[in-house]
């Protein structure tokens, strides 16, 4: 069986539905973009949302990605970083407790949280603070940490670290790893656009973006921009939300349909979507069947509140999967 490697941010997810959008603007936060805050952020705002219900979990893009193909029965291992903490022993027992080998290096600081603040439409803004999460260095890496894997997937969360992704990516290869990147947030490509260009273009096997993210790399829309991204990389992948996503490899482009969910939180919708296709790629299916089984995955995701889901919904999921593989 193959094996996936995933390399990103250890955080721990705090899920807060708030009730209107003026909170956002009360924030200044820009609705469905990803910002990063320091201690003072939290200090100063986390009194404001003691009054919503709250859920935590553990986090971060490629976490997220990681955990979905451990549910899905994949051999995976996770790279990350975390403090000598509560939310550090929690990252690691809930990685461990999922059956993935967890390279998790150790800080003296606290580790990476992440407020996900849940609009009544289901779009999520992020305000992340990352701690421990953000030290991990290209000095942390070593070639035995690739061993035995046959993909590595990181996030693009972790791209304005460039000598970290430099040096992942070259380990990658040396080991003869696929990578897959996720360009995780539109301002994080507009601000990372040059050397985004230069690692896609020089180690990237697989890309995934949706929208606002395939616009800020080529300026082009989805069905427009996966034709673009297709000439830097083996495989390039552009969701759009409930309408499903474009695919384009080796010249033969696929429009694939999204299905029918009740969406309460998009958390982890991308995630889990390369989650779904991974697999999909893993087991050797056709790139239409690998964007269905991501389709699916990320219906499913959508219906709960965070980007885990109960045991009972995989295991209907899986039902489900067998009639598009």
């Amino acid at each position: 069986m193959q094996k996936i490697l995933g390399m990103g941010n250890a955080i721990v997810d705090v899920l807060i539905q708030i009730d209107n959008d003026l909170l956002l603007e009360q924030l200044g936060l820009p609705k469905g973009s990803m910002q990063l805050v320091d201690t003072n952020f939290i200090e100063k705002n986390v009194p404001v949302l003691e009054k919503y219900k709250k859920h935590m979990a553990t986090g971060g893009s490629a976490a997220n990605t990681i955990s979905g193909l451990a549910k899905l029965g994949v051999a995976t291992g996770f790279i990350g970083k975390i403090g000598e903490d509560e939310a550090g022993s929690f990252f690691k027992s809930d990685s461990l407790k999922s059956g993935i080998n967890a390279h998790l290096q150790q800080s003296k600081n606290l580790s990476g949280q992440c407020l996900v603040l849940i609009s009544p439409d289901g779009e999520r803004t992020m305000c992340t603070f990352l701690g421990a999460a953000c030290e991990l260095t290209a000095n942390d890496l070593s070639t035995g940490m690739f061993d035995g894997y046959h993909y590595f997937h990181i996030e693009g969360y972790l791209v304005q670290n460039h000598e970290l992704i430099r040096q992942a990516v070259k380990l990658a290869k040396k080991a003869g790893l696929k990578v897959s990147i996720d360009l995780a947030s539109y301002n994080v490509v507009e601000a990372n656009l040059d050397f985004l260009r230069e690692i896609i273009s020089g180690y990237v096997d697989i890309v995934f973006a949706n929208e606002e993210e395939a616009f800020a790399l080529t300026g082009l829309e989805a069905d427009k921009a996966v034709h673009e991204i297709a000439k830097v990389c083996d495989i390039a992948v552009v969701k759009v939300g409930k309408e499903g996503s474009h695919i384009k490899a080796n010249g033969v482009s696929h429009r694939i349909e999204g299905i029918t969910a009740n969406c309460i939180d998009t958390t982890g919708a991308g995630d889990l979507f390369a989650s779904g296709f991974l697999y999909g790629m893993t087991h050797q299916y056709p790139l239409d069947v690998c964007a269905k089984i991501g389709s699916i995955v990320a219906g499913n995701v959508v219906e709960v509140v965070g980007a885990k889901m109960e045991q009972n919904r995989w295991d209907r999921m899986r039902i489900a999967l067998e009639k598009v593989i």
